[in-house]
């Protein structure tokens, strides 16, 4: 049975999801999210300051528990200009009692103090092991009274 199950689930960590969120936090292991989802952010002023929160969570198969993986947020413009970057290592065991081969599922969050200077489309980039990536598109418009124009 346990051969079986690890036929079907992927070998390598990977990006199970990534979601953007006006607040997030994780709390024994499992995500409360709110503001979740969004892929538009509406501004009232041309440089805006926004909080927001990329929460990701990784797959980590069997074999990869109890070994550091290394990953990767990247927030940029759309034309690859970079805004900011994080980096971390997570680490997740096997918890006692759960069957042979079954993989793990690790969640976090990465809270961000933004400013957005632009109007546009921005992306969320996530990395893990160097391997596999996944990305989110958002975009900054504009709310009454600012200017439509992108600088």
């Amino acid at each position: 049975m346990v051969q079986e199950i690890n036929e079907i689930v992927d070998t390598t960590t990977s990006i199970e999801w990534l979601i953007l969120a006006d607040a997030a936090e994780v709390v024994g292991g499992k995500l409360y999210v709110m503001g979740g989802g969004w892929d538009r952010l509406t501004v009232h002023s041309q440089s805006a300051k926004k909080n927001l929160a990329v929460a990701l969570a990784l797959r980590v198969p069997w074999h990869e528990t109890n070994r550091q993986h290394a990953f990767q947020i990247d927030m940029t413009y759309e034309d690859g200009s970079q805004i900011v970057s994080v980096n971390g290592v997570s680490e997740v065991g096997r918890p006692a009692g759960i069957p042979p081969g079954q993989p793990q599922l690790v969640q976090f969050v990465v809270n961000f103090d933004a400013t957005f200077e632009k109007l546009g489309t921005y992306v969320i980039t996530a990395r893990v092991n160097d391997s596999q990536e996944r990305l989110v598109r958002f975009n900054i418009v504009p709310g009454p009274g600012v200017s439509r124009q992108s600088d």
